[in-house]
């Protein structure tokens, strides 16, 4: 099992991150003056990501291309740029095989991650009932989610899933908004937003989306499948259309969780984002730490997966989804098993 690695977040403006020897070195120039910010050894990362003016050393981007290092790049309000990709891992076959599937076998994986999306976003609404309260509009959403769910079983067209789909996640976002407690609950979020995002929590919820977009990718490059072939996002240059296929089974139950619990525990209020003139929302730098600090405490969690009946890291998701994913596509398995937690 693939040890869940650090992932390195960082978001100083002008910082500069350059490899010494077996350390990564971050350094950033105060006064005219380079200023050691940070040295840590380099073989424990995993995943960097960098967010707005953030300089690399060529030394380094060939380190993590040759060694399988992810690093990422967005601008300031999360938005993906552009990642650095070392040599294609994995066995041609099996990527020939992911290229040449049929149309239905293609429809019947999109379904099966369409329904494990809309199972787990309905799990979301049936733990805050639970938990805390309901509302008719919570109601009406997890009774409708639960029809879709049963008319996805006779489904077979691209069109139909995808209409199914948009449909699910109206209902569940309606519901969302009403899951925020206290008097900023209707400044907090209103509906699904997005570049760029109008609320402070479409601001989190799609920084974290990004993220988790990229490691997928990268989980999905390390099987040796390619992350921008997908089956239920339709390929277009430039989107990783694999990645975005997986990250359906995360939304609700890694990022929307976190972002709950953020706002509800006031960890995160309406003073930790700005508003530009257009309306879009960003984080304060602060703010953004307390996101990616909540990240990586969620990634650490355990959990029994549904399908392996082992406990898993969060983190290691990814990386498990993309391996039975590649076991189906070689033959090993009848049918993916997407990731649903069942209560």
């Amino acid at each position: 099992m693939k040890k869940l690695q650090n992932s390195l977040y960082i978001t100083k403006d002008g910082a500069y991150l350059h490899k010494q020897r077996e350390t990564l070195l971050i350094e950033q120039k105060v006064d005219g003056k380079k200023q050691k910010l940070m040295q840590l050894p380099i073989h424990s990362i995993g995943n960097i990501f960098c967010f707005g003016n953030i300089m690399v050393s060529p030394q380094l981007l060939g380190f993590c291309g040759e060694n399988g290092t992810h690093l990422s790049f967005f601008d300031m309000h999360g938005r993906f740029l552009a990642n650095v990709v070392g040599k294609q891992t994995g066995n041609v076959l099996l990527r020939r095989q992911q290229f040449s599937i049929e149309e239905q076998a293609a429809n019947d994986l999109a379904k099966h991650i369409v329904t494990a999306k809309i199972r787990s976003s309905r799990m979301l609404l049936l733990r805050f009932r639970r938990n805390h309260t309901t509302t008719p509009q919570i109601e009406k959403a997890i009774e409708r989610l639960k029809q879709i769910i049963e008319q996805l079983k006779g489904v077979t067209t691209h069109d139909t899933i995808l209409g199914l789909e948009g449909e699910a996640a109206s209902h569940y976002f309606s519901a969302f908004a009403e899951m925020f407690k206290g008097n900023e609950s209707k400044q907090l979020f209103d509906k699904r937003t997005r570049r760029p995002p109008k609320d402070p929590v479409n601001a989190v919820i799609s920084l974290l989306y990004s993220v988790l977009g990229q490691e997928i990718s990268g989980a999905l490059q390390g099987v040796g499948l390619d992350p921008q072939v997908g089956f239920l996002h339709k390929e277009r240059p430039g989107r990783n259309s694999l990645a975005l296929d997986v990250l359906e089974e995360f939304r609700a139950y890694i990022v929307d969780s976190i972002a709950l619990k953020l706002f509800n525990n006031k960890t995160l209020t309406t003073k930790d984002f700005d508003t530009d003139c257009l309306g879009g929302v960003t984080i304060k730098d602060e703010a953004r730490k307390a996101v990616f600090q909540a990240y990586q405490t969620k990634k650490q969690e355990e959990v029994m997966h549904p399908f392996l009946q082992e406990k898993v890291q969060i983190g290691l998701l990814p990386h498990v989804q993309a391996m039975l994913l590649a076991r189906h596509m070689r033959g090993d398995l009848a049918h993916y098993p997407p990731f649903v937690i069942k209560k």
